[in-house]
């Protein structure tokens, strides 16, 4: 536990880490949403996290290492392991882990205010970035038999629309409507392929619902 002292001592770095974190943190927002030009292709979202929680990183990493050249090199060949031993798919995950490293060795060091605070403002970017993402859902086609099709369609788009699905109709004929249907995660296809049943009273509806692979 450190004692008093040590966290008078430990004051200049949070002081300095009360601007330069918040700062980083603008800087990477700022690069990661410049405007895109024409022609260029969407920005992921994970790449759009990274980018800001790297600015945030190299921040406090530079915060830790100050002048020190042992420290420089130590989170030189600790990053190294998380590079090369590590199998990691999601760049922000990379870079969270990255992050704890650094924090863990501002504790190591004894800057036990920098660390705390860094975990602290680590998460609040952590959450607000994360919130960027779009909610998950799965990606299904949507095949309805009916005899009614065309005074079915307003009813059944009706339906999809407030059940928060998004749909693309595929195709249609006097006997069949087909939609590509994006629906949040977890909805329950039953209770949505009963509804779309209710919606004929001629009972002369069948509803088919085949899941889209390759896509998310």
């Amino acid at each position: 536990m450190p004692d008093g002292a040590g966290l008078l001592a430990d004051l200049p770095s949070l002081l300095q880490a009360l601007i330069a974190l918040p700062l980083a943190a603008l800087c990477g927002t700022v690069l990661a949403f410049r405007p895109r030009r024409r022609g260029t292709p969407p920005r992921d979202t994970a790449v759009i996290q990274t980018q800001i929680l790297l600015a945030v990183v190299g921040a406090v990493i530079m915060l830790v290492v100050g002048a020190s050249l042992a420290r420089a090199f130590g989170i030189v060949g600790a990053a190294s392991l998380i590079r090369y031993r590590s199998k990691i798919d999601d760049p922000k995950d990379a870079v969270v882990m990255l992050s704890t490293l650094t924090v863990g060795l501002a504790a190591g060091v004894g800057l036990n205010l920098l660390a705390l605070f860094a975990t602290a403002f680590l998460l609040l970017v952590l959450w607000w970035t994360e919130s960027l993402e779009a909610d998950p859902f799965n990606v299904f086609m949507l095949t309805i038999q009916t005899k009614v099709s065309e005074t079915l369609r307003p009813k059944i788009e009706r339906l999809l629309s407030a059940n928060h699905a998004i749909f693309e109709l595929r195709g249609s004929s006097e006997e069949a409507l087909t939609y590509e249907v994006q629906l949040p995660l977890g909805k329950h296809l039953g209770r949505l392929s009963t509804a779309i049943l209710a919606v004929d009273t001629t009972d002369n509806t069948a509803v088919e619902w085949a899941d889209k692979k390759g896509r998310k």
